[in-house]
């Protein structure tokens, strides 16, 4: 199986990094599973601090393989297996959403849908000029459903109606000033700042660290991905979907742009 997520160190973090840039790091099966048991091991680690979530190549993540998808799709098992995709993602971003440890994001390219979601479920997140952010799901037939409660609990409610309705792409300026991300650096500056954040974050006690995000989590009306799993598995199953995912990989329009 190929490593299409690595792990290495540097005191005091573990920095996960997204390795399938031929992609654009999109998620597919192993790439979640891979993910999640970096993940697993990273917050089980007692020398890790802190997890940093980087990315190679050009994009950070361009979201779910939609190729995997409308293979999927096409499969006499594709609502069983739907259903399991969609669970296993959910649970991903609840894993990173619920780390004991802080988490950042490094964004250095564009975070697209579930890419986006990924950022949204870390602690914090640092971009560079060249990140874009957003929501593209309903131009594809699909409704972005697990990302949706991690956006309304960052953004509020109407700029969340403008990104998840109106689809368009954010510049890294824009996202920062909606409170997407923290900050903007080169990309020359974006791993040294996101281990000196994570130096800063480690000051704190490990203890107290987690006990912040429990009550952090605790207080926040819009928690959980899981719960919208299934309304996203629903999504995938329509016809729409299904003509707006064909659409896509052709590189036409969608039957219902006029």
């Amino acid at each position: 199986m190929s490593n299409l997520v690595l792990m290495h160190t540097e005191s005091p973090a573990t920095i996960i990094t997204l390795n399938r840039p031929d992609k654009r790091n999109a998620l597919n099966r192993t790439l979640v599973e891979q993910l999640r048991v970096a993940w697993e091991q990273a917050t089980a680690d007692p020398e890790t601090r802190v997890v940093i979530l980087a990315a190679t190549g050009p994009a950070f993540c361009a979201g779910m393989d939609l190729a995997e998808l409308a293979e999927t799709l096409d499969r006499p098992d594709d609502i069983e297996l739907i259903h399991t995709d969609t669970q296993r993602l959910a649970q991903l971003y609840e894993q990173i959403y619920t780390c004991p440890k802080p988490t950042i994001a490094a964004v250095q390219g564009p975070a697209l849908a579930g890419g986006a979601g990924l950022v949204a479920v870390c602690d914090l997140a640092i971009a560079t000029p060249q990140a874009k952010f957003g929501y593209p799901e309903v131009r594809r037939g699909l409704v972005a459903a697990m990302v949706l409660p991690h956006l309304l609990r960052l953004v509020g409610e109407r700029i969340a109606r403008e990104l998840l309705i109106g689809g368009e792409l954010l510049e890294a300026e824009r996202a920062c000033q909606i409170g997407l991300v923290n900050a903007i650096v080169s990309e020359s500056d974006l791993m040294p700042t996101a281990l000196q954040w994570a130096r800063r974050c480690a000051l704190g006690g490990p203890q107290a660290l987690a006990k912040t995000k429990e009550l952090l989590r605790r207080f926040s009306p819009f928690a959980s991905a899981c719960l919208a799993a299934a309304e996203s598995a629903a999504a995938r199953l329509q016809v729409e979907c299904r003509e707006g995912l064909r659409a896509f990989l052709e590189k036409r329009p969608a039957p219902w742009v006029k």
